[in-house]
């Protein structure tokens, strides 16, 4: 059954919110940082000593965010000036006896200054026992959504579609830097619970139902963002969020491939897509066979690789499911036969950048970014796309050796030393980037003497030319050397124009 959420349930219920607080600064303030962290965990103890006499919004944080069943009488002055009969009417809340229980997921969610409410179904940690998960169920704010939220560019643009919208989450922060969102889903349910969403954060966010991107064919935007049913497997449909009923990574294959045609000139999409390892196949040519011919500049950065036989588990788990039990038995049974007859040992998760260039070939880049670093990546696929863009323009041979380059302040250089017969003597020469994903390159001393000189005062054909001189080298057979090292390097932004660093 689809909520029943009118406005006016939903203007009254923010005006209950605000009252009491119940946002994402209230309820860090009533729990403390420990109770929070907790919370966090999956440990909902603390924050229910925290809440203990927290009044109206210590009811609502046990109510929505711990899952426990409250008073009629505490809800009621808690939700004034909402009535309670309108909450259950309008499938907020649902009746237990004498108390009163939260029959959806209603909570605050944050990003800088701007603070929201979210409208989802309640995860399975929070539903009573006997409530059954439904194979439309729309999920809430969960890692996989954060994730996609930090690697998304926030650049001002026209128009932004959030493809599978679920809960709304990605269409939230479109808002706050998009003049006119979209917002698109196949499950009539997650439509409806992203409206209220929207509605009860006053958001003005188009809504159209239908699969993939059929509910706006023929139309173009500046942005298009995506966290698609990438769960890979058999073809199957266990649940709308996750399960696309298209076999192994289809899915993440479709939208990679369609979506570029829905992209104005120089416009942006960014997803989160799983990819097969398949046996005797490189991924990287298995996910970039994905893309349509033409100009389209594509950045895959994988950051996980999970065995079978883990990830049937852990998303077995996610669905509710005991992996021991009769059923998760059976379902991981089929799982991993599928897995076997299709060679699969491994599957990958990352994320995509893609931009419609339109050049004549676009930049196509796969790269492992399996290591920790903590900056998000939606501020390094904005550097990455201008500067690849800069690099189509300037990275050929001669445009590159004309440039005027300056090594980035966040570039440091470490050296290791071994111990021999003329004292220390230096062998490994590695540059690291301290910031975006801390990028890596090891150089020679000679590419460690051109970075030093690369202070945009020379361009870099004379800098390998004084370098050729005093090394007693050839200087065509330097420059040669030094152009794929400077483009890789480039890339990365470990080296950047002269303009650039001036602020041009």
């Amino acid at each position: 059954m689809i909520p029943d959420l009118s406005n006016d349930v939903l203007d009254r219920l923010r005006a209950a919110f605000q009252e009491v607080g119940y946002d994402a600064d209230g309820v860090v303030d009533l729990l403390g940082p420990q109770a929070h962290a907790a919370l966090g965990r999956g440990e909902p103890v603390p924050a229910l000593r925290a809440t203990a006499d927290g009044g109206p919004l210590g009811t609502l944080v046990r109510l929505f965010l711990l899952g426990e069943a409250e008073p009629a009488a505490e809800v009621a002055a808690a939700l004034r000036p909402l009535p309670v009969a309108d909450a259950v009417a309008g499938g907020v809340l649902a009746a237990e006896g004498d108390a009163l229980r939260a029959a959806l997921d209603i909570r605050p969610h944050s990003a800088g200054e701007d603070s929201w409410w979210v409208v989802s179904d309640l995860d399975a940690d929070l539903r009573p026992e006997g409530w059954a998960t439904g194979g439309d169920h729309v999920l809430g704010v969960g890692h996989a959504s954060l994730s996609l939220v930090r690697a998304t560019s926030r650049r001002q643009v026209g128009s932004v579609l959030d493809v599978g919208t679920g809960c709304g989450v990605q269409a939230l922060h479109a808002s706050t830097h998009a003049r006119q969102v979209t917002a698109t889903d196949v499950s009539a349910r997650a439509l409806a619970l992203a409206s209220a969403t929207f509605r009860l954060n006053r958001i003005d966010v188009e809504l159209a139902e239908g699969e993939w991107f059929e509910p706006v064919r023929g139309r173009r935007f500046d942005q298009i963002v995506c966290n698609p049913p990438f769960v890979v497997g058999p073809p199957r449909t266990d649940y709308v969020y996750r399960d696309s009923g298209l076999a192994g990574d289809d899915a993440s294959a479709l939208v990679v491939r369609q979506l570029p045609s829905f992209l104005d000139e120089g416009g942006t999409g960014q997803l989160l897509a799983s990819w097969l390892h398949r046996k005797g196949e490189d991924w990287q040519d298995r996910v970039a066979r994905w893309l349509p011919p033409g100009g389209v500049d594509a950045w895959f950065a994988q950051r996980d690789v999970a065995d079978p036989a883990l990830y049937v588990g852990t998303w077995l788990r996610d669905a509710g499911f005991d992996p021991r039990s009769p059923a998760g038995r059976r379902k991981a049974a089929e799982w991993l036969d599928w897995f076997d007859a299709n060679d699969v040992d491994g599957v990958g998760f990352g994320f995509v950048t893609l931009r419609r260039s339109g050049a004549e070939r676009g930049e196509v880049v796969c790269e492992d970014l399996r290591q920790a670093f903590d900056d998000p990546l939606g501020p390094e696929s904005d550097g990455w796309l201008r500067r690849v863009e800069w690099l189509r323009e300037h990275g050929s041979g001669d445009g590159l050796l004309d440039a005027r380059l300056v090594t980035a302040p966040s570039t440091v250089l470490e050296e290791v030393a071994a111990h021999g017969e003329e004292g220390w003597e230096r062998f490994v020469h590695r540059l690291h980037r301290t910031d975006g994903p801390g990028w890596q390159h090891e150089v020679d001393e000679l590419g460690v003497r051109l970075l030093a000189g690369c202070q945009g005062a020379l361009p870099v054909r004379d800098l390998v030319e004084l370098l050729a001189l005093g090394a007693g080298e050839d200087a065509a057979e330097l420059s040669r050397a030094a152009v794929p090292v400077l483009r890789e390097l480039v890339r990365h932004g470990m080296v950047i124009p002269a303009e650039w660093a001036d602020g041009e």
